[in-house]
């Protein structure tokens, strides 16, 4: 999955950023999943930046529909 950035999430519509964010949810709970039956991380980068695009893609969805 490619980190998204502001300005491309603010380009897209409200129904594609849900879909976006299903896809960053699902991922990151694959991820996480996978790390504790292992007991090692094998990317901790990874998780932390999904974190961070999650919470961003979350962000600009409460300012969107703030705005309407």
């Amino acid at each position: 999955m490619v980190i998204l950035r502001s300005r491309e999430i603010r380009a897209m519509e409200i129904v594609e950023i849900q879909k976006k964010l299903d896809e960053l949810k699902a991922e990151y709970s694959k991820n996480i999943s996978k790390n504790a039956a292992a007991g090692v991380y094998d990317n901790p980068g990874k998780i932390k930046e999904l974190k961070k695009t999650i919470a961003r893609v979350l962000t600009i969805i409460n300012e969107k529909t703030k705005e309407n």
